[in-house]
């Protein structure tokens, strides 16, 4: 049944926001589900036990607040990432800590510059803070060219690996993007770093120049590769000025963001370095397959380091009309992520799923 909303109470705030719309969520019996970047693996087991541990502590379970400053959890993704404590802010998912990015940073009369092609929200909370939002087109091929953000700006925000390209920008790039706009905040992104991969060997996470630039702010999350996107961790990396200022607007929003359960969840998580790279490895692993039986098929595929590759369709498949492509596959149960918008609505972004799932896949779109 429809219900009709009545918007006479509402503030023109309100009114006039154009939410985010996330990934379709469909419950279906045999759903091949690939259009969320969810993990195709389950979290470590340290991390169900270390809240179970939480839920038999009758003493101190769910009846007292959570530390109000996740200290513990700071604690420890300080010793992971090789940072100080007072260099990293936690919040209940990385948008959220995205949103009091914006709250403390963009709110300036200088526009704020992000990428034609990114994740979707970065508008949305540009409309929802009233900040003056310019989009700088990506390249032909889809990458970056720090001499485009060559203008005013009262901050610069990129999504790297990007989202939905999968395409990942050289620390070269940030490094030029931080030194040329010293009087801005500039943003990193990386809820997908850890299925980045260099080919040199070296860093690939704009953590490590935190120290080394005062403007630069790293937000990643535990969604992707840590497989607790149900459990909603994101944390920001940064100078401690920037992490004073996050933390104030926190505490004017809310003082307890995360709680018991997360808290401890993302601690486990954090202590089994083991799983966690295997993990990433695994994933890693089947993208490089899933892409080249893709390729295989006639399709073009962009070179991704997440969780999720962005493929287009040969014109021999559905006549190469990406959203036809995506409906003939909904009708098998298999759900992957069309964007109908320019520059990429000939192209699927398809989430990284098990072995089997992958197989699915290929099979539907080979007798396709």
């Amino acid at each position: 049944m429809t219900i009709k909303i009545d918007d006479r109470l509402w503030s023109s705030k309100a009114r006039n926001l154009s939410p985010y719309v996330p990934g379709e969520q469909p419950k279906h019996d045999n759903l091949c589900k690939l259009n969320t970047n969810e993990s195709p693996f389950p979290p470590s087991p340290k991390v169900a036990e270390a809240i179970a541990n939480v839920l038999n502590d009758q003493a101190h379970a769910l009846r007292l607040y959570p530390e109000p400053e996740s200290d513990t959890l700071r604690q420890t993704l300080a010793t992971t990432y090789g940072v100080q404590t007072n260099q990293v802010f936690v919040g209940n998912g990385s948008d959220e800590v995205l949103a009091l990015v914006f709250a403390c940073f963009f709110m300036k009369e200088r526009p704020l510059l992000t990428p034609d092609i990114g994740y979707s929200f970065y508008p949305v909370y540009a409309d929802t803070f009233g900040i003056d939002l310019v989009r700088i087109p990506l390249l032909a091929d889809f990458g970056i060219d720090p001499d485009d953000y060559r203008q005013p700006s009262g901050g610069i925000i990129i999504a790297n690996p990007n989202a939905p390209t999968g395409m990942l920008m050289s620390l070269a790039v940030v490094e030029k993007l931080c030194s040329e706009h010293s009087n801005s905040v500039v943003v990193i992104d990386e809820a997908y770093i850890d299925f980045a991969v260099s080919s040199d060997g070296q860093p690939v996470s704009a953590v490590s120049l935190i120290d080394k630039y005062d403007n630069l702010l790293v937000t990643q999350t535990f969604s992707k590769s840590r497989a607790l996107a149900g459990l909603r961790v994101g944390m920001a990396f940064a100078n401690p000025s920037l992490i004073e200022a996050l933390t104030r607007m926190k505490n004017s929003f809310n003082s307890y963001p995360l709680d018991r359960l997360a808290q401890a969840g993302a601690v486990a998580s954090l202590e089994d370095t083991a799983y966690f790279k295997g993990v990433c490895q695994q994933v890693i692993d089947l993208r490089n397959e899933l892409t080249a039986g893709i390729q295989h098929l006639g399709f073009e595929v962009l070179d991704s380091h997440a969780n999720f590759i962005f493929a287009k369709p040969p014109s021999n498949i559905c006549e190469g009309n990406a959203e036809q492509v995506a409906g003939v596959l909904r009708e098998q149960g298999i759900i992957v992520r069309y964007f109908n918008k320019p520059r990429i609505n000939e192209y699927l972004r398809i989430t990284i799923g098990t072995a089997k799932q992958n197989e699915r896949l290929l099979s539907a779109l080979t007798n396709l």
